[in-house]
């Protein structure tokens, strides 16, 4: 299991990296991005120490621990700007927070996040059939999230993602150690979602192409 959507005490969670990346560990995962919530006000703070402690940890641990940011709640108009910086800044993975059923996501985020060619799309809630072509398009990943709020457009995203070919991923948002799931739980919320074991196997797929 390769989980490409996690959190720490940089933002809302409740570990620190060291402890997320050994639970994570312990569960069996083979990798995690930590991707914690940023905007123009704290990516200059929170990605270098992830970006530091990431490679601390890649040198004992046997699980690979990836750099990232979820830029969350960031205007449509300044997501690419804030993109640019975050990769400047050393975020081998961007993920932008969709526009979830779950909260007051301002209309247009998924667009400018496929249009600035982010890594992943975080639950993108009721995306467009357009949204999805053009995340084709770019090769910007739709996440099937099993986060409770987020997942309720699950079934949704996973049939516009099947009919136009785009690339999906599973990953847990995981804010708390009782959010970590193993890869058997992320199969069958695959399932659950309306898809097959194969594209739960296409999604691994497409996380292990952000490992090194």
């Amino acid at each position: 299991m390769i989980d490409l959507h996690m959190h720490t005490i940089f933002s809302d969670g409740v570990l620190i990296p060291s402890e997320l990346a050994r639970r994570a560990e312990h569960k069996g995962l083979a990798a995690i991005a930590i991707t914690d919530h940023g905007d123009s006000s704290n990516i200059d703070f929170i990605l270098p120490r992830i970006v530091d402690v990431a490679e601390e940890l890649n040198n004992v641990l046997a699980i690979q621990v990836i750099p990232g940011i979820e830029i969350t709640h960031v205007h449509p108009s300044l997501i690419a700007g804030v993109v640019i910086q975050a990769r400047s800044l050393g975020a081998r993975i961007v993920v932008v927070h969709g526009e979830t059923l779950a909260e007051p996501v301002a209309p247009g985020t998924n667009r400018a996040a496929i249009d600035a060619g982010v890594d992943i799309l975080a639950h993108p809630g009721l995306i467009t059939e357009d949204e999805v072509m053009a995340a084709k398009k770019n090769n910007v990943l739709l996440e099937i999230s099993a986060r409770a709020g987020h997942s309720l457009a699950n079934g949704h995203v996973a049939a516009l993602a099947k009919k136009h070919g785009a690339g999906m991923v599973i990953n847990t948002d995981t804010h708390a150690p009782s959010d970590l799931i193993d890869h058997e739980t992320a199969r069958r919320i695959v399932r659950g979602a309306g898809l097959s074991d194969a594209d739960f196997e296409a999604m691994q797929k497409n996380a292990a192409a952000f490992l090194q």
